[in-house]
């Protein structure tokens, strides 16, 4: 009986502090609102008796707000690959490069737009580093065939199969191992890899062969002859008839 009665009573305990407490948190709540509520009538009543502090309140908004849009609109670094174009417009391309973009575009069955970036690119490179900008797309067209997605048997990625381990500090550069994978980064590693096999090599059949070895080519011979006919087809190209028939039909548009 007397356990019963005491089990009563610490219901009733329970029953009462459950009620007193929802109790509170009501009443906090009816007056946190009700004072929220004044305040929001307070700033308006404070407003509209002094429109000037209304004006400058919203110039300090606004300066935040574009300084915040500027942050999120701000031009991101030239070596970020993520940001970088690959495609440029063919109009206003110099003759020569146009031809080289058409002729490249129609071979290998790639846009013309991508390719004329990576012509575009590979004659201000080879004019930095004094290699043939068409040896550098020669050695693309074997190597990848302008894909910028490919993988050799031995590691070696992108559009002149550089190798991301051997080259790893200089990918940091550009945003770290998977700038491999863009198509200026690549061009532009690849170019200066090729550029000190020459400076190390007495001939330039003699780099191309390390440079064969190095992007996992079977057969450097074969290599080597490839890449070499390959820039011939180009170099004709800028001085043959088909420059002419270029000329003429960019002129004509």
């Amino acid at each position: 009986m007397t356990a019963n009665l005491t089990l009563a009573r610490l219901w009733w305990v329970l029953r009462t502090l459950v009620a007193d407490v929802r109790d509170g948190f009501v009443e906090i709540s009816r007056h946190s609102l009700a004072l929220l509520g004044l305040t929001v009538v307070a700033v308006t009543l404070t407003f509209m008796a002094h429109p000037g502090l209304q004006m400058n309140v919203n110039e300090v908004l606004m300066s935040w707000l574009e300084e915040r849009q500027a942050e999120t609109l701000e031009a991101p670094s030239s070596n970020d690959a993520a940001y970088r174009s690959t495609a440029t417009s063919l109009k206003g391309l110099p003759h020569e490069q146009l031809a080289v973009t058409y002729w490249l575009s129609r071979r290998y069955r790639v846009s013309p737009e991508p390719l004329a970036a990576l012509v575009t690119e590979a004659w201000s490179v080879g004019e930095r580093s004094q290699i043939p900008p068409t040896l550098i797309l020669a050695i693309m067209a074997i190597e990848s065939k302008f894909n910028p997605f490919s993988s050799g048997t031995q590691g070696a990625m992108g559009l002149m199969q550089i190798d991301p381990n051997v080259h790893a500090n200089e990918l940091s550069t550009f945003g770290g191992r998977l700038a491999v994978f863009d198509p200026v980064t690549n061009l532009r590693i690849g170019t200066r890899h090729l550029q000190d096999l020459i400076l190390q090599s007495e001939t330039l059949e003699e780099a191309l062969r390390q440079y064969a070895t190095n992007s996992g080519q079977s057969d450097d011979n074969q290599y080597i002859e490839r890449v070499m006919n390959e820039q011939k087809l180009l170099e004709k190209l800028l001085t043959g008839p088909a420059r002419t028939i270029i000329q003429r039909r960019t002129q004509g548009s």
